[in-house]
């Protein structure tokens, strides 16, 4: 009886073991809506982890973006989660109006990644051709709470606009407001991503659209260092000739502090070893480079991406 009950134990102490292993090893990928950027990207993120931790199981999930993907992080529901520098800071901060009601302090950093671009799309039929022509149209603003919903209200008020003066404000993801425009059930969307989303190309093919530019002196009203004067470029999209100025927000990789150190470093060092498999996922992905990365990170690093920077002589 006496073997036998310490053979049971063993066999118990084992399952219970490998439990615990099979949990540090299963990566959950964070994204957005499926016509946005971060999820092609997490896609790829996916692969390459697999390569890199044959004995981790990675999977790819569809969000509404940045404040749910850190608070999921906070609650222990994925290991890597893309985020808006402005949301990082809030949600870090704690800051109730952006839907953080407690500070997310169990979040970490990864790596910073590409810039996202403030685009806000009108159709040409609607007349809109400035941002004060917004006043009395249709407008999307993009997921409640998302990235992309806190980006409009902050770009709004730096223009001297709320959602009062909007004749309607439609609270939708990328590819549902997109839908919309091309029924002309909406006159402009507001899509905080990388250059080239899938969603405003969509579109331009569908109909003619404008490309609202976002003059210097409302990014400087709206007095975030997150939010910079930029541009898109000309031929971006279908129809567009000619750069259109706009305000660019640095993108970030983020996980949080129960996941293993050597897992996190695995992570890191992977991706940007593969960072032609980010490219390849999304042209967004080739304004990520590791020598910015850990660069104005808003919150702590995780051991694991600080031991890969560390190493690459990225930091002291």
């Amino acid at each position: 009886m006496t073997s036998n009950l310490v053979r049971g134990l063993a066999i118990l102490a084992f399952v219970a073991g490998a439990g615990v292993a099979h949990a540090q090893q299963f990566i959950n990928v964070l994204t957005g809506g499926t016509s946005g950027v971060y999820y092609p990207l997490g896609v790829a993120l996916t692969q390459i982890y697999g390569k890199a931790l044959p004995n981790a199981k990675a999977t790819v999930q569809a969000t509404k973006a940045s404040a749910e993907n850190l608070n999921l992080l906070q609650a222990g529901r994925g290991e890597v989660g893309f985020t808006l520098g402005d949301a990082l800071s809030d949600a870090w901060k704690g800051e109730a109006e952006a839907g953080f009601a407690t500070p997310l302090k169990k979040l970490r950093g990864l790596a910073a990644i590409y810039p996202n671009y403030i685009q806000i799309v009108a159709s040409a039929d609607s007349g809109i051709k400035s941002i004060a022509d917004l006043k009395g149209k249709r407008v999307a603003v993009g997921a409640p709470k998302s990235g992309t919903e806190l980006n409009a209200r902050a770009i709004f008020k730096g223009a001297g606009l709320s959602y009062k003066d909007f004749a309607k404000v439609e609270y939708l993801p990328f590819g549902e407001s997109v839908e919309l425009m091309k029924n002309r059930q909406l006159d402009a969307t507001l899509i905080s991503a990388g250059l080239g989303v899938a969603a405003v190309r969509d579109l331009a093919t569908a109909v003619k659209i404008v490309i609202v530019a976002v003059p210097a002196e409302v990014v400087a009203k709206i007095g975030d260092p997150a939010y910079n004067a930029a541009a898109i470029p000309a031929k971006t999209y279908e129809g567009q000739d000619q750069p259109v100025n706009t305000v660019a927000i640095q993108n970030f990789l983020v996980t949080h502090a129960g996941v293993p150190a050597d897992v996190v470093y695995a992570m890191t060092k992977s991706m940007f070893e593969n960072l032609d498999a980010m490219v390849a996922a999304h042209a967004a992905a080739k304004g990520i480079s590791k020598e910015n990365a850990a660069r104005a990170m808003p919150l702590p690093l995780h051991p694991g991406a600080e031991k890969y920077y560390r190493e690459a002589g990225l930091i002291k």
